[in-house]
């Protein structure tokens, strides 16, 4: 029975058939280029730029506050293993939602995570800009920003390949960076190269610090330095790993890329030789100044260009390629501009790529000097995207699927959802205020489309364990 079901299943393209769509994306991306996108997209140095405001804030317990993360996360991301495994298309939650619940609700989760994907991009080219000011100080930051939209834009249009050569080479560049930091820091800290450094299970847990609110504020900031993983579900339809390969390559990502930060912090505190925090001057070039004073000036500016390049081509690179993926999936299903469906030779999105470019170069320049503001928009477009992907999780495969895996498809979602639900509640205003903006544009987008007589079914269901036939003529399980 099982080997049967083995035989019958069906490839990607026939997978895609099932739904009604045609191969337009070019079938290329292994699981391990998938996993690669996926610890880009997360970047595996993110701490470095962020680990003096984290400190402050979770008390010295950095590692702390990425482990909460990981454990926080690892719902969501079984979420998106389950639906990727059973809806392997392009769309991610406006796919997942709009076949899991209603293709109503789909356009509303597709156009909230769409404030994510858009403003990304953004937020990376600002902070980019940002720091290579830091490097060249009479420099226009615009400049900068437009600078680093125009390479990503070129990579994008060349091609999945032409993506993952680039992933590749900046993930060995960020591993080899990371390996020189643990090799810095164990040499420090034996040699004393810091006199009040001692390497100490204190910034993983100290039971005179760790209380349920400075546990609640670690939560907001571990969850959000995770956002990412789910760029790999937009990338569905350019897998060539079979219908488990998505999923496999959020779940390992998320939990090696957690690892690769739990252990830089670590070593990155313990070098801080337990002081309280980072004063203002300091905070932001935090991990910078300890790899200083641990090293020299040389290989603290080495590790700050690392740092520049990871997050304005590799990290804004494929958030833009998320991005692309989105509007075209959204486009093709009719609830947004035909146009975003376009395909250039290399079988890429092509105006959905020109378009995300064209945007980040117009709000670069509005949102300059404006990063907290950017990062709560971001924040909360995720957080409700994800949300609502919880709740398909539960009525795609308890009600329609009449699934009796209580455990994946009830309990981890809830717990998902509430995890979610906690901190978006906890959010600042800005991100509320500007998220029901975005929702109320949308009302009026979909008012729009409903009115021009746009349908809001999706074509087919794909699901064929109930023994539905494809259009190969073939029979098999999705």
């Amino acid at each position: 029975m099982s080997s049967s079901r083995e035989s019958a299943e069906l490839t990607p393209q026939q997978q895609l058939e099932a739904y009604g769509y045609k191969q337009e994306l070019k079938r290329s991306l292994s699981t391990t280029d998938l996993l690669i996108y996926g610890l880009i997209f997360m970047v595996p140095i993110a701490p470095w730029a962020i680990f003096g405001v984290v400190y402050n804030a979770a008390g010295g317990m950095v590692p702390l506050v990425y482990l909460i993360g990981l454990i926080a996360m690892i719902f969501t991301a079984l979420a998106y293993q389950q639906m990727a495994k059973k809806i392997p298309l392009a769309g991610s939650v406006f796919s997942y939602v709009g076949r899991g619940i209603h293709p109503n609700v789909g356009f509303f989760a597709g156009w909230a995570i769409l404030l994510d994907y858009l403003l990304v991009p953004t937020l990376l080219y600002v902070f980019a800009a940002e720091s290579m000011v830091g490097l060249f100080p009479d420099s226009p930051r615009w400049l900068w920003a437009l600078v680093f939209v125009a390479i990503n834009m070129v990579i994008n249009l060349m091609g999945v390949s032409s993506m993952k050569l680039i992933n590749r080479l900046f993930l060995t560049m960020e591993l080899v960076f990371v390996a020189i930091f643990i090799v810095i820091a164990v040499r420090a800290l034996n040699n004393e190269t810091i006199p009040s450094a001692v390497f100490t299970t204190d910034p993983i847990w100290d039971a005179s610090i760790v209380s349920g609110p400075l546990i609640a504020a670690a939560l907001s900031i571990a969850v959000l330095s995770f956002l990412g993983f789910d760029g790999i579900a937009t990338l569905s339809e350019e897998a060539s790993g079979g219908r488990k390969a998505t999923g496999r390559a959020m779940v390992l990502a998320l939990c090696i890329v957690a690892v690769l930060f739990i252990i830089q912090t670590w070593l990155a505190s313990s070098l801080a030789g337990g002081r309280e925090s980072f004063g203002p001057g300091v905070e932001g070039n935090a991990f910078f100044t300890i790899v200083e004073a641990a090293s020299s000036t040389g290989w603290m500016n080495a590790f700050f260009v690392v740092n520049v390049l990871a997050i304005g081509i590799a990290n804004a690179m494929a958030a833009q390629a998320a991005t692309s993926r989105l509007l075209y999936s959204m486009s093709r299903d009719g609830q947004l501009p035909r146009f975003l469906h376009t395909l250039n030779h290399r079988r890429v999105p092509q105006n959905a790529i020109i378009l995300v470019s064209v945007l980040s170069a117009v709000l670069v320049l509005f949102f300059v000097g404006q990063i907290d503001l950017i990062s709560s928009l971001v924040n909360f477009g995720a957080l409700f995207g994800f949300m609502l992907l919880h709740v398909s999780v539960v009525v795609y495969f308890l009600g329609k699927m009449k699934s009796k895996n209580y455990l994946l498809h009830l309990v981890v979602p809830i717990i998902g959802f509430l995890i979610l639900g906690y901190v978006l509640w906890n959010a600042n205003i800005e991100a509320k205020v500007g998220g029901i903006v975005w929702l109320a544009v949308g009302a009026l987008v979909f008012t729009y489309y409903r009115i021009s007589g746009r349908k809001t079914d999706l074509s087919g269901e794909g699901d064929l364990e109930a023994g539905e036939v494809p259009a190969t003529g073939q029979r098999g399980g999705l």
